[in-house]
């Protein structure tokens, strides 16, 4: 008989209310410490996209999108496995729009390595 532990699931009530609630500190809980981030867009195209390595430097990120004034909206979340891959809306008072698509894998229930692509109104 197998005494295997079952795998730890993803927390995607933890990641909608951290997305809707704009709290950094509780989506920084879904990320293992040597977690890697990387955010494309036009900006930071995919030949070099901006990259956060481990928690302070994700901190970082997710402290200055979930700081402004804008509202976030957890459009779609599914989990597979090892996997998780979200979309995200949000919107700015003036009425700009921001559309952000992400996937990452995961470690133990944690995001170890993620990928985001996002688009805004210009």
């Amino acid at each position: 008989m197998s005494t295997m532990a079952a795998p730890t699931a993803f927390d995607t009530e933890a990641l909608r209310e951290g997305i809707e609630a704009s709290k950094a500190s509780m989506l920084l809980a879904l990320y293992a410490d040597d977690a890697e981030m990387r955010m494309i867009d036009h900006r930071s195209q995919p030949s070099h996209p901006m990259v956060a390595h481990g928690r302070t430097e994700i901190t970082a990120v997710l402290s200055d999108v979930y700081s402004r004034d804008m509202t976030h909206k957890l459009e779609q979340v599914v989990v597979d496995g090892d996997h998780v891959a979200w979309m995200e809306s949000c919107e700015y008072p003036d009425g700009t729009k921001v559309l952000c698509t992400a996937m990452a894998d995961l470690r133990d229930g944690k995001i170890i390595d993620q990928t985001a692509v996002q688009a805004w109104d210009e």
